[in-house]
């Protein structure tokens, strides 16, 4: 009879417990990673703040947030790569949220073997407080991923003009990932997923392809970049050159016209005194 009586109990506290707000929330349910750099994995939760036992308002306060892989409850004995009343924490795994409401997990330098659906589950001082979202995240990783330069200016511009690459992916993206760039199949110093090159000139013409670190079989197909000659710098030095050989041309007839009038006053005859 007691029993029974503590099964009804614990269904009528589920019950008020279900009717309440308490969710999970993630951003997205998908995403893809290149391998090697850094996930994010955005969520939210709203616990549940109380619940009604024989007529007394019982306060609930989450105690306890965990990430599992690839389990669909999370709960128990199940490992998880981060756990807030685990003292062995794996730094891969970054939980950047709080007991509050925020639960995003950062997984740094991603590995195939890291390929998996996470799913959060928050903790309270009852258990009518614990939830776990089994939608989760499916995170994809990507080892050979394509790489492509794009530029902000068409691949042909002009001297003293300014050009933005940008190194990307398809269909995952990347996040703090070395990335290395070439000209004509040799090493630039610059990294990172945009390369600005400016004010051009015609030394910066080439192929530019980006590869992830030192990986070079994931390099890129080249980008063409053709820098031409700045044509209105071109006409003004044209036109400059015209006007001083004009005015060297003046000056020599005047010397010229100079030395005529010179002669010819020598050489008039002197009045006689």
């Amino acid at each position: 009879m007691q029993v029974q009586q503590l099964m009804i109990v614990w269904s009528f506290k589920l019950l008020l417990a279900g009717a309440q707000d308490r969710t999970i929330t993630y951003l997205f349910t998908r995403t893809c990673a290149v391998e090697g750099s850094t996930v994010l994995l955005p969520c939210s939760f709203t616990p549940l703040k109380s619940f009604i036992i024989d007529g007394i308002n019982v306060p609930l306060k989450i105690i306890r947030v965990r990430w599992c892989r690839n389990h669909p409850v999370c709960q128990g004995d199940t490992p998880s790569v981060f756990d807030s009343d685990s003292l062995d924490v794996d730094p891969q795994f970054q939980y950047l949220g709080d007991m509050e409401g925020k639960c995003t997990l950062q997984i740094s330098n991603i590995q195939l073997k890291d390929e998996a659906t996470y799913r959060f589950r928050m903790e309270a001082n009852d258990s009518a407080g614990h939830f776990t979202n089994p939608t989760g995240v499916m995170v994809q990783v990507e080892g050979n991923p394509v790489m492509r330069v794009t530029g902000s200016n068409n691949s042909e511009v002009r001297e003293g003009q300014a050009v933005s690459l940008q190194c990307s992916t398809s269909p995952c993206s990347f996040h703090r990932v070395n990335i290395s760039w070439f000209r004509d199949d040799h090493a630039l110093p610059e990294a990172g997923p945009t390369l600005h090159l400016g004010p051009l000139t015609a030394k910066d013409s080439g192929n530019y392809s980006c590869a992830l670190g030192t990986r070079t079989q994931s390099r890129s197909d080249p980008f063409s970049l053709q820098v031409e000659a700045d044509s209105e710098g071109g006409t003004t030095h044209v036109v400059l050159s015209v006007a001083l050989k004009i005015v060297l041309v003046v000056i020599a007839h005047l010397i010229v016209l100079f030395f005529l009038m010179k002669r010819r006053r020598a050489a008039a005859p002197r009045p006689h005194l």
